[in-house]
């Protein structure tokens, strides 16, 4: 039987509730006062407690923290006459479990407790995960399908392979992830790895972000710069959406792979690197060079060991080892603890259609333990992210495309995050000029 335990002053509401919960069952405990109601509290060990925030002897503020800080698995359910945003902010940071203003609706009260109850119930009864939450373990791409082994085994070919790689996959699907693990384990790894996205630089400025440019080659360049290949060295440099590349761009590139040998804009002195690139694209290369828009010869340059990473549709027997993982991950950057994942709750992520591939499943485990009331990943939070697709209105073609899904994605990271864009940069998996330059592609504002 579930234990209720309200604590207010006013003696109307007490009767109140006690009758209402008495008539469905629960075992109801009542306190005038916050020192009455910390003796029952710690006394009968409720499962869920009603408090009101102004009460004549101490602050209910003060009585919700003391009563978190116990740790017992308690819902605290906050009442209050005084509507204002600070109070209600400072209860849900401290732990609250949910926040009602007086008058009081019964219903949601109603609402609010049971699931609180079933809440507790369900984390009662559902076993924790295995820990494995080490914040110093390296950087690894997760999956045990039968085509992930087959990447892996391309992963290993390769990394001590001093040649080019192409990452061919849609978005979401870990390019960059899977160039970092590569790089970590070759005969490089010592070396720098340098991202650039190719997506994410005006045409007017690409060239001198990839050779660098000498003191006085254009206006603003007030000192000598080093490029992105001359900060490679002798390491890794991963070329991001290489499809964007312009072609005069693509042209020296080409060079570059031909003769390991650029000079800076604006400069004539010849320097050499022996970095490795590993290019990645979410288009199909082939196609853009039969259209023109891409070098044949520099596809092929690039093409001299390829790696095609699968769409999450076609490795749904990974979503139980990312999900696990994507926890442990998410409570060390937010702080949460949930270790407990509900019944239903895999089927329900098998089911999904993830056009954001393994990036769209991080995001939707975000969304799910920020808005988390307790240890377990819960199935309704589940339907309530997924569903939020559905009830989307749909505004011609551009809701079905990846783009539409990827500006969602990023969207709702931001808010969540309060638009720290470091956070949700590494929480997306993609580097922070990409973040910005996906910001401005899809003109991402703060709500």
């Amino acid at each position: 039987m579930t234990k209720l335990l309200v604590i207010d002053d006013e003696q109307s509401i007490l009767e109140t509730l006690r009758m209402f919960f008495e008539e469905k069952g629960l075992k109801v405990l009542t306190a005038e006062t916050g020192a009455r109601g910390m003796e029952q509290f710690t006394k009968e060990n409720p499962q869920v407690v009603i408090l009101d925030i102004r009460l004549p002897d101490i602050n209910g503020l003060d009585i919700l923290q003391t009563m978190i800080h116990t740790g017992r698995p308690v819902k605290i359910i906050m009442i209050t006459a005084f509507q204002d945003m600070e109070t209600t902010i400072v209860a849900m940071k401290t732990g609250a479990f949910d926040y009602i203003h007086k008058p009081l609706d019964i219903d949601q009260v109603e609402q609010a407790v049971d699931r609180a109850a079933r809440i507790i119930e369900i984390d009662r009864k559902t076993p924790s995960l295995t820990s494995c939450n080490d914040p110093f373990a390296p950087v690894k791409i997760i999956g045990k399908s039968e085509k992930m082994r087959h990447v892996f085994k391309m992963m290993g070919l390769v990394c001590d392979r001093h040649v080019n790689v192409l990452l061919q996959g849609a978005t979401g699907t870990g390019k960059e992830l899977t160039a970092r693990v590569i790089h970590m384990n070759s005969f490089c790894k010592n070396e720098p790895f340098i991202v650039f996205d190719c997506s994410s630089v005006v045409d007017t400025i690409i060239e001198s972000e990839l050779f660098g440019h000498e003191k006085g080659a254009f206006t603003s360049a007030d000192q000598t710069a080093r490029g992105k290949i001359e900060l490679a060295g002798n390491g890794t440099l991963f070329l991001d959406e290489i499809s964007q590349l312009p072609l005069k761009i693509q042209g020296k590139l080409l060079g570059f792979l031909q003769r390991k040998e650029y000079t800076r804009v604006g400069g004539t002195r010849v320097l050499k690197s022996n970095c490795r690139i590993v290019a990645a694209s979410n288009q199909d290369l082939s196609e853009l060079v039969d259209k023109g828009l891409f070098k044949q010869d520099l596809y092929y340059r690039l093409k001299v060991f390829t790696i095609h990473l699968p769409p999450l549709e076609e490795r749904l027997s990974d979503i139980p080892f990312l999900v696990a993982h994507f926890l442990n991950k998410i409570n060390r950057e937010l702080g949460t603890t949930v270790t407990k994942i509900q019944d239903g709750v895999m089927e329900r992520l098998r089911q999904h259609t993830w056009k954001g591939n393994v990036r769209e499943l991080e995001n939707t485990i975000v969304q799910a333990l920020v808005g988390c009331r307790g240890n377990v990943l819960l199935k309704d939070d589940i339907d309530r992210i997924l569903n939020q697709y559905r009830s989307e209105p749909v505004q011609g073609l551009e809701s079905f495309t990846l783009a539409h899904v990827e500006k969602n994605h990023i969207t709702r990271t931001l808010s969540q995050l309060g638009w720290n864009k470091s956070r949700a940069a590494r929480l997306l998996q993609i580097t922070l000029p990409t973040l910005r330059s996906k910001i401005k592609r899809y003109n991402i504002r703060p709500m």
